[in-house]
Parts: structure tokens; C-alpha cells; sequence
């Protein structure tokens, strides 16, 4: 969007693309939240401000103020507003409108009532109880939203830089991602080779801090830090120390259980099912970015662990007749330890579901290599 450098306005603009904010202009938002004043501040990072304000139908947004006066901002406005602005899922954060101007660039988002992800792990005045069930069910709209990007989306688009922070929550903790400020879009390489490393410590994948060399692969990396901090509650860097390698090295004991955040403990009714997605982020955190799953794999992994939703009940005060004993096991289940899955009488597995298994059941080595 080369039109963004080149525009100026004698007046703020206020460009609406979604009904919520019908009706609106710049001075309605500038007087709403005080010409932005501090107490409307929800977030805060290195290269933008997050306000809370609320429209005139009670409806709240979130308004995303870049810092103009750095020129790697205004890149970050463009990239954001050509990213989000084009492609729409349920595990992304849906773009409102925007306003240009020379003194501040703004975004306007769905505003998200349980904040972030990190905030609901990591800090002490924002935490939650978070279940087992809602940790998979956030682990599983984030990977979602990945996919999405990577294998819906065309040109494909990287995120690069996938962490908890980025992963905002609704009021029913469904989980969406946000900030594509360095996003990247493939268009026909597999990979690209960037000029500098993008991202943030802790999350950055080392191959791709190593070469350069951003595929797919980078993005699932970060992932599966963010799995192990769903599984642990622990900051992925904490006083110099790397959960990952933690996690690696409790896993070469065979004690990465020993590492599950008390909350799991004392909601989860099947461990093997976090031992299973303990496997998943050591799969998404391999050496090598040839033996990392893709986001589509760790959608059907993480949605074959996800709990039955019950039965509806039915309108009748006739009892119904009680059916018959059956077992329903995931593909993850069906094919432990198992060599020859096609010998398995299961008719509804695909062959392509039980391979997915035997390559997600694998050992995971001691190097994780």
C-alpha cells in the first residue's frame, strides 16, 4: 500500500469497514476516549499503544496506536492494514476501520474481553483458572487461525512473530490472533530469505535465526513454545532460562510430566492426553524444520484430543431406550505403538489420519533433533 506513504491529510480520516462502527467519525472517537487519554490504555508495546473505547451502539473496540515517528511503524501500519485487512477467520482479530494522519495512525479492532494469553498465564494481577479443556480449546483456535494463514490464505502468509501475547482471548476464551505488523507473504519460493531476523526472544525459531530462511515451519516453531507454556504456566524466558530447554531435558529423563501446571493437574481427567500435546510441541519444536508438523497436522491432532460435546437433550418425558456400549477413541488412541495401522478395524479412520498418527506418536529423541 505505497498510497499510505504518499497520502496526508489536512484532517484525521476515519475509514470504516465494518457495520459496528457505522455512523462515526474521527472527532466521535477522539472525544469517546479523551483525545486518547492514558486511563483508556489496555496494552502497550514496542511499537504501538492499545485503547479501550466504547461506540455509540455500547459496542467496545480497540483502537491500535502506532508510533509515526519511527519509519519502521508506518512499514509495520502498512503490512498490518494489507494483511488484516484482506482475509477474514474466527481465530483472527477482525479489522474495523482504520484513520490516517500525520501525527498517528490508527487501527480499530474487535476488542477482546479477557486480554492476552500471556497476561492470563503470567501476570499476577490478570490471572486465571484455566482449565484443561480451555487450555486445549485455546491451543486449538490459535492453531487454527495458523492454518488458516498458511494453507487457506494465497499468497500464504507467515506471522513471525507468534507468541501469547499475541493470542487475545473473547469472553468465551476463544482464542484469536493478532498483530501482523511483520507478517510476511509467500507468493511462489517456499521460503524467503530475510535481511533481518524478526520476532521475539524466547519464540524465534533458531533455524531461522541461524540462515535467515523463513518458511511455514518458523511460525510452528513459535507454536510449540507457546503449547509448552499452555502445559506449564512458565514464561518461555525466565532469568535467562529457556523453558524449552527445560522441557528437553526433563523429556531425557523421561520427568516432563513432573512439569504440568498444578491447574492441569487438577482438572484433566486423562493426562495421556497432555502427554500427547507435550509430544506435539516437541514435534513443533524440532531442530530441523523438514521434521516440524504443519498447522493443518496439528489442528487434527489437537482436535482429536478435544472432550466430546454431550448430547443434546430431548423435548419427551418418554425415557429413550438405552444404546448400546460403544468406544470412541481418536486416531491418537487407536494407533499407539501400533506398526500396521491398517489392520486396525476402525472404518472411519482415513489412511492419511492413521499415518498422521504413527508420524505424531513417534519417540521423541533426547536432542529433540
Amino acid at each position: 500500500m505505497d498510497f499510505l506513504t504518499a497520502v496526508t491529510y489536512s484532517r484525521p480520516k476515519l475509514v470504516i469497514l465494518h457495520m459496528n462502527m457505522a455512523l462515526h467519525v474521527y472527532e466521535d472517537i477522539m472525544r469517546v476516549t479523551e483525545n486518547l487519554s492514558e486511563k483508556y490504555i489496555i496494552g502497550s508495546g514496542a511499537s504501538s499503544t492499545v485503547y479501550k473505547c466504547v461506540l455509540k451502539n455500547c459496542r467496545p473496540v480497540a483502537i491500535k496506536r502506532l508510533y509515526s515517528h519511527y519509519p519502521q511503524c508506518l512499514k509495520e501500519f502498512e503490512t498490518e492494514l494489507e494483511t488484516i485487512g484482506s482475509i477474514k477467520h474466527r481465530n483472527l482479530v477482525s479489522l474495523q476501520g482504520y484513520s490516517l494522519s500525520p501525527s498517528r495512525n490508527l487501527l480499530f479492532y474487535d476488542y477482546m474481553e479477557n486480554g492476552s494469553l500471556w497476561d492470563l498465564l503470567h501476570v499476577s494481577t490478570k490471572r486465571k483458572v484455566l482449565s484443561w479443556d480451555i487450555r486445549l480449546k485455546i491451543a486449538l483456535g490459535a492453531a487454527q487461525g495458523l492454518a488458516y494463514l498458511h494453507h487457506d490464505c494465497s499468497p500464504r502468509i507467515i506471522h513471525r512473530d507468534v507468541k501469547s501475547s499475541n493470542i487475545l482471548l473473547d469472553k468465551d476464551l476463544e482464542a484469536h490472533l493478532t498483530d501482523f505488523g511483520i507478517a510476511k507473504s509467500l507468493c511462489i519460493s517456499k521460503s524467503h530469505t530475510s535481511t533481518y531476523v524478526m520476532g521475539t526472544i524466547g519464540y524465534i525459531d533458531p533455524e531461522y535465526a541461524r540462515t535467515s530462511r523463513l518458511t511455514e515451519k518458523s511460525d510452528v516453531y513459535s507454536y510449540g513454545i507457546v503449547l509448552l507454556e499452555l502445559l506449564t504456566g512458565r514464561k518461555p524466558v525466565d532469568n535467562e532460562s529457556s523453558l524449552h530447554h527445560l522441557i528437553l531435558s526433563k523429556a531425557a529423563n523421561d520427568a516432563v510430566m513432573e512439569t504440568i501446571d498444578a491447574e492441569i493437574t487438577a482438572t484433566c481427567k486423562d493426562l495421556g492426553a497432555v502427554k500427547k500435546v507435550f509430544q506435539l510441541a516437541l514435534l513443533c519444536t524440532k531442530r530441523h524444520p523438514s521434521d516440524r508438523p504443519t498447522m493443518h497436522e496439528v489442528t487434527r491432532v489437537l482436535g482429536s484430543l478435544m472432550p466430546l460435546e454431550p448430547p443434546a437433550k430431548q423435548p419427551t418425558t418418554i425415557p429413550p431406550a438405552p444404546l448400546p456400549s460403544t468406544k470412541v477413541t481418536s486416531y491418537m488412541d487407536e494407533y499407539a505403538n501400533l506398526k500396521t495401522p491398517h489392520l486396525v478395524n476402525c472404518p472411519s479412520m482415513s489412511t492419511s489420519d492413521a499415518q498422521l498418527f504413527i508420524n505424531f506418536g513417534e519417540v521423541i529423541s533426547r536432542n529433540s533433533e
